[in-house]
């Protein structure tokens, strides 16, 4: 169970995962040692999955988002586990999902541009067995954007 002090915990490193333990401690109203103490139960029990940093996509070369719908021949778990390795080891796929519905994965790729996204698509996605059809949908612009949950 997660108590107020846990989550205000889990709001400040969303908002800065930079934040030194005696900043944080202080912002959520502990002693360093105390804070210290739950902020590495935190992270043992997963609730803390990792700490990262954020890159501004566009700076980096890497302004185009594109939706995939895919859909598989088969829905044999056997099917679906060869797709999701295949796919996990494509670098330009940012995000993954197994989905409900009349399609069976969406993901999230990114690219430098279409020409870029169609050499992903004809070197890396169509050459996955199994695929029974692709839809691609291209982001106009970004609306909305968050990684801090709603705690």
């Amino acid at each position: 169970m997660l108590d107020r002090i846990d989550l205000a915990i889990l709001r400040a490193l969303q908002a800065n995962g930079r934040i030194s333990n005696v900043e944080l401690a202080e912002k959520v109203g502990l002693s360093p040692t105390p804070c210290l103490r739950r902020l590495k139960r935190l992270e043992e029990q997963g609730v803390i999955r990792q700490y990262t940093c954020l890159l501004d996509q566009e700076a980096i070369g890497y302004p185009v988002n594109c939706f995939v719908s895919v859909s598989l021949h088969s829905k044999a778990d056997k099917q679906i586990e060869a797709f999701q390795r295949a796919i996990s080891r494509a670098p330009q796929v940012m995000e993954c999902y197994l989905m409900t519905g009349s399609n069976d994965f969406l993901l999230r790729v990114v690219a430098k541009d279409l020409r870029d996204y169609e050499t992903f698509l004809s070197e890396t996605l169509t050459r996955i067995e199994g695929i029974k059809e692709i839809n691609t949908s291209f982001a106009l612009s970004q609306l909305v954007r968050r990684f801090e949950l709603p705690i």
